[in-house]
C-alpha cells in the first residue's frame, strides 16, 4: 500500500481506507516496544479474551478503551508495552471441545487424556487465529512479538512456582469440604462461579418419629431428596421445647438409619420448628455441625447429579426426578404433611447453567485471610491501587473483607494439572515443581487448576516472573492501568492484586479502570436467548472500525454501562465522512504545498487566529480528561471542535481567503488549515486510528506514520484571546441574521440591508476590520456599521455582545409580532441576569469557587445587563412607533 495517494476519494468508504492500514503498521513495527531506557515505560496487559468463540461487543469496548490509552502514550514519547494474549477457559474450552467430540461421535474418555488435549490445542489454535482477526479489524495497537497464552510453557512454570511456594508456606491444603458442585460439567466451582437465582421452591415439612416411640419431631427442608444422607437432626440447647430430647434418636423415615438430636447454637430457635435435619455430605453450615459432633458425612449423589447406592431405592434416578418419588412416598406414608410454596434464591453455575449441588468432596483450596489481608492494608496506604471511579474500591474492600477459601481444583483435562503427585503403594503425597524421580511409582493428581489461578498471574507471568532479572519484568512491571469490566472485580482483579503482592511484593498496575456492560437499546442485557446480540464485525462491516470504535469509547462514562445503538453508530459515520470532506478540501487548495512550507508567522485574519485558539483550547481539554479517563467528555470536545469550528466555520471563512487574489493570504490560510488538520488528526488518532492515518499520509506532514508523531502540545504563541472574543462578536452577528432570515423566510441568496450599532468605538474598529466576513456570510446589499446609529423604525433586530442588529424589512415583517418577539427575548435575557445574580448573591459560592469562576460568572452578569437593556430599548421604539 502506498504511503501517499495522489488524491483522496470523493467519498470516505471505510472498508478501502481500512483494507490494508493494519498490515502496514505491523510491517513498519510501530507498535513494537522498542525498550529504550531513555523513555518512560508505560505497560497495559490485555484481558485476555477466552479462546472460545468470537469476540463480542464488550471485548471491542474494553480493547478500544486500551488501545486508546497506548496510543496516545506512544505518541506522547512513552516505550508503550501493549501485550496480548488469550485465556484457555477451562470449563468452557473443554465444554466446546466435547461438544464437538459428541457430534462426532466421541468422548474424552474414549480418546483418553493425550489425545483429548490434542484436540484441544487444535480448537486453540483456530480460534486463536479468528481472535487476530478481529483484533485486526479493530485496529489494535498490540505488540505480538510479546504474545503470550495462559498454558505457554513460561506461564506454566509461573503457575508451578506460585503453587509449589503456596503449599510449602501452608496457604494451600487439600481436604474433603463442602464445595460448589456443577453436576453438568462435573466439577467444583469457586463462590464466584456461582449466579444466584430467585426460584419458585418450596418447604417440605415433615415429622421424623422417636426411636423411642414417644412421639415425633418436626423438620422442614427445600431439599427432600438430601434426607437420605441425614445424619442427625439438631435443636438449640437452650430451646425448652427440645430439652428433653437431646441425646435421644430418631428413625430417618423411608431409610430407616437411626440418628441422633444433637444441640447446637447454629441452630436458630425463632426459625421454623426450631429443630433442623443434619446432611454433613451436602451442606456447608450441616458440614460444620458435623465436625462439631462427630457424625458421619453419607453422600447420596454421584458426581452427574443423579442418586448413589447410599439413596436405596432411588439410586440411578436424577436428584430432581428423585426430589418428586421422594415427596410422593414420604406423603403415603404420612411422614410429608405439609407443602408451603417458597421463593429462594438458589445457585446456578455461571458456566453450564446448572444448579449448583452443595457436594462433599476432597479438594485443592487457598487460604484466603492472609492474601486478603495484605490487599485490604495497600488500601489503606499511599500506593493503594486506584480504581476509576472510585466507588468501586468499596466493591472491591467488600468482598476482600468477608472472603472465603477459594475452591482452585477442577474435575477437568484442559488447564495447568496440579503439580500434585501420590505414591501408588503408600499413598504419600509429593507436591513439586517436576514429577518424583522415580516417576513410574507415582501418579499425578488428575485435576486441574480453576482458569483463574493462572489468569491472577497474568501481569506479571506474561513478563517472564519466576525470573525476576528478566528483561521485560524489570522494566515493564508493574503496569500501569488495567481496563475490566465491573463484572469481574471479583474473579479476576481482587485475585491479581493479591497474587501480585504476595509473589512481587507489588500492585500489579496502578490505575484500574472500570467500565460497564453493552447493552441494547431498550437498556437490556446482550444474549443469546434475548436474539439481540450485535457482532461487532458486522458493524465494521457496514460502518467501518473507526466509526464503532467512537461510538463505544465516547458513548458512556467510566463505570457506567454503555446502550448500543446502530443509528449512534451511523451518525458517527457521518462524523467521519465530515472530516473526510473537509480534509478533501483542504487538499485541494494545497496543490505543491508542504510541510515545510507552513509558516504561521505571517500577518492572519482572525478566523486563522480563532482556530489556532480553539485547537490549542481543545488540545488542553483532550489531554487533561483523557488523562482522568474521561474518554465520554473527550469525544464532546473533539466532536464539537470538528464540526462546529474547523468544518462548519474556518474552513467556510478559509474560502475568503483561499478563493481570493491576495496570494500572501492564500499561503497563510493554507498554512493554518495544514497545521490545524495535523494537529487534529493526532489528536483524533487514538480513536479513530484508520482514517486519521489516512488522511494525516495526505496532508503535508513530518514522520512516517501518525501512530508515532508526537502528541500536540499547547503553544501559548499561536493562542490570540482578543481574536477569539472578535470572532465570538462576528459568530453572533452572522447566526442571528440567518436565523432573523429563517423567521421572515428570506433566503440567504436574497440581498438585504444590515445594519450594526456597535457599542463603541473599539467594537466598530473589530467589525470594519472583518467587514469582508460579514458581507460574505450575511449577504448585505448595503452595509452600515455605526456607533451612534438611530435605530430605524420598522426592522428585525437582534441583540449581541457589543452590538446591535437591525434588518429593515419592509412588508416582510409585523411590528407587533416582533414586539412579542422581544418581549420573548427579554425574558430570556432576564432569566438568565436573575440566574447569574443569583449565584453571585450566594455567599460560599463566591468565597468558595475559584476566582476565575466567579469574574467568569461576573462577566456573564454584565453582558446578559447590557442585552436585556438592548432589548427594553428596541421594544420602546417599535411601541413608539405604532
Amino acid at each position: 500500500m502506498s504511503n501517499k495517494e495522489l488524491e483522496m476519494a470523493t467519498k470516505y468508504d471505510p472498508q478501502k481506507v481500512e483494507k490494508d492500514r493494519y498490515d502496514w503498521w505491523l510491517s513498519g513495527k510501530f507498535f513494537e516496544t522498542k525498550n529504550d531506557h531513555k523513555k518512560e515505560p508505560y505497560t497495559i496487559v490485555i484481558p485476555p479474551p477466552n479462546v472460545t468463540g468470537r469476540l463480542h461487543l464488550g471485548h471491542a469496548w474494553d480493547t478500544t478503551l486500551q488501545d486508546i490509552l497506548t496510543r496516545m502514550k506512544r505518541m506522547q514519547g512513552y516505550d508503550v508495552l501493549w501485550l496480548p494474549g488469550m485465556d484457555h477457559a477451562g470449563i468452557a474450552t473443554q465444554a466446546k471441545v466435547e461438544e464437538q467430540l459428541r457430534k462426532e461421535g466421541k468422548n474424552r474418555y474414549n480418546l483418553g487424556r493425550e489425545k483429548f488435549l490434542e484436540e484441544t490445542w487444535k480448537w486453540k489454535e483456530e480460534y486463536a487465529s479468528f481472535i487476530r482477526e478481529q483484533w485486526k479489524k479493530l485496529g489494535l495497537g498490540l505488540d505480538y512479538t510479546k504474545e503470550r497464552f495462559t498454558l505457554d510453557e513460561g506461564l506454566s512454570k509461573a503457575v508451578r512456582e506460585v503453587f509449589v511456594r503456596l503449599y510449602e508456606e501452608g496457604l494451600i491444603y487439600r481436604g474433603e469440604y463442602i464445595i460448589n458442585w456443577d453436576p453438568a460439567t462435573k466439577t467444583a466451582l469457586s463462590d464466584i462461579e456461582v449466579i444466584y437465582k430467585d426460584v419458585q421452591g418450596a418447604f417440605y415439612h415433615m415429622r421424623y418419629p422417636l426411636a423411642d416411640g414417644s412421639g415425633a419431631i418436626e423438620i422442614a427442608t427445600t431439599r427432600p431428596e438430601t434426607m437420605l444422607g441425614d445424619t442427625a437432626v439438631a435443636v438449640h440447647p437452650e430451646d425448652e421445647r427440645y430439652k428433653d430430647l437431646i441425646g435421644k434418636t430418631v428413625i430417618l423415615p423411608i431409610i430407616g438409619r437411626e440418628i441422633p438430636i444433637v444441640a447446637d447454637d447454629y441452630v436458630d430457635m425463632e426459625f421454623g420448628s426450631g429443630a433442623v435435619k443434619i446432611t454433613p455430605a451436602h451442606d456447608p453450615n450441616d458440614f460444620e455441625i458435623g465436625n462439631r459432633h462427630h457424625l458421619e458425612r453419607v453422600l447420596v449423589m454421584n458426581e452427574d447429579g443423579t442418586m448413589n447406592e447410599n439413596a436405596g431405592q432411588y439410586q440411578g434416578m436424577d436428584r430432581f426426578e428423585c426430589r418428586k418419588q421422594i415427596v410422593k412416598d414420604l406423603q403415603e406414608k404420612g411422614i410429608l404433611f405439609k407443602i408451603e410454596e417458597h421463593m429462594h434464591s438458589v445457585g446456578h453455575s455461571e458456566r453450564s447453567g446448572a444448579v449448583v449441588e452443595p457436594y462433599l468432596s476432597t479438594q485443592w483450596f487457598v487460604k484466603m485471610q492472609p492474601l486478603a489481608q495484605a490487599a485490604v492494608e495497600l488500601q489503606k496506604t499511599d500506593e493503594k491501587v486506584n480504581f476509576v471511579p472510585d466507588r468501586f474500591e468499596k466493591t472491591y474492600l467488600h468482598w476482600m473483607e468477608n472472603i472465603r477459601d477459594w475452591c482452585i481444583s477442577r474435575q477437568l483435562w484442559w488447564g495447568h494439572r496440579i503439580p500434585a503427585w501420590y505414591h501408588k503403594q503408600t499413598g504419600e503425597m509429593y507436591v513439586g515443581h517436576e514429577a518424583p524421580e522415580d516417576e513410574e511409582n507415582w501418579e499425578q493428581d488428575n485435576d486441574v487448576l480453576d482458569t483463574w489461578f493462572s489468569s491472577a498471574l497474568w501481569p506479571f507471568s506474561t513478563m517472564g516472573w519466576p525470573d525476576t532479572d528478566a528483561n521485560d519484568y524489570k522494566r515493564y512491571y508493574p503496569t500501569n492501568c488495567l481496563v475490566t469490566g465491573y463484572d469481574i472485580i471479583f474473579f479476576w482483579v481482587s485475585r491479581m492484586i493479591f497474587q501480585g503482592l504476595k509473589f512481587t511484593d507489588k500492585k500489579p498496575f496502578h490505575d484500574v479502570l472500570i467500565h460497564g456492560l453493552v447493552r441494547d437499546a431498550d437498556g437490556r442485557k446482550m444474549s443469546k436467548s434475548l436474539g439481540n446480540g450485535v457482532d461487532p464485525m458486522d458493524v465494521i462491516e457496514k460502518y467501518g472500525a473507526d466509526s464503532l470504535r467512537f461510538f463505544l469509547a465516547t458513548g458512556s462514562s467510566p463505570g457506567h454501562d454503555l446502550r448500543f445503538s446502530m443509528e449512534k453508530v451511523e451518525s458517527v459515520w457521518n462524523f467521519a465522512n465530515k472530516i473526510w470532506n473537509a480534509s478533501r478540501f483542504a487538499l485541494m487548495n494545497m496543490d505543491g504545498f508542504t510541510y515545510e512550507d507552513i509558516d504561521l508567522e505571517q500577518e492572519m485574519m482572525v478566523a486563522d487566529k480563532w482556530i489556532l485558539t480553539r485547537l490549542h483550547d481543545t488540545i488542553e481539554m483532550v489531554t487533561r480528561l483523557s488523562d482522568k479517563y474521561e474518554f465520554g467528555e473527550v469525544g464532546r470536545v473533539l466532536y464539537h471542535f470538528i464540526w462546529d469550528d474547523l468544518c462548519d466555520w474556518y474552513i467556510e471563512m478559509a474560502k475568503v481567503p483561499l478563493y481570493g487574489n491576495d496570494e500572501v493570504a492564500k499561503s497563510t490560510t493554507r498554512s493554518v488549515l495544514a497545521y490545524v488538520l495535523d494537529h487534529t488528526m493526532r489528536l483524533l488518532h487514538p480513536f479513530m486510528p484508520f482514517i486519521t492515518e489516512e488522511i494525516w499520509q495526505n496532508l503535508p506532514h513530518d514522520g512516517e506514520s501518525i501512530t508515532v508523531a508526537s502528541w500536540p502540545q499547547v503553544n501559548e504563541h499561536l493562542t490570540d484571546r482578543q481574536a477569539a472574543s472578535e470572532m465570538k462578536t462576528l459568530m453572533e452577528i452572522i447566526r442571528a441574521v440567518r436565523n432573523i432570515r429563517a423567521e421572515v423566510n428570506t433566503p440567504m441568496s436574497k440581498k438585504i440591508t444590515l445594519l450594526l450599532k456597535a457599542k463603541d468605538e473599539t467594537v466598530l474598529s473589530v467589525l470594519e476590520k472583518n467587514r469582508i466576513y460579514i458581507e460574505r456570510f450575511c449577504n448585505p446589499e448595503e452595509l452600515k456599521m455605526e456607533v451612534g446609529m438611530k435605530a430605524p423604525e420598522k426592522a428585525m433586530s437582534a441583540v449581541v455582545t457589543g452590538v446591535e442588529l437591525y434588518l429593515p424589512l419592509a412588508g416582510l415583517i409585523n411590528i407587533d409580532e416582533e414586539i412579542a418577539r422581544l418581549e420573548k427575548e427579554w425574558d430570556k435575557w432576564n432569566k438568565e441576569v436573575e440566574r447569574v445574580q443569583k449565584k453571585l448573591s450566594n455567599e460560599k459560592f463566591v468565597s468558595k469557587a475559584p476566582q476565575a469562576i466567579v469574574e467568569e460568572e461576573r462577566a456573564k452578569e454584565k453582558d446578559y445587563l447590557a442585552k436585556r437593556a438592548a432589548v427594553e430599548e428596541r421594544m420602546a421604539e417599535l411601541k413608539s412607533a405604532t
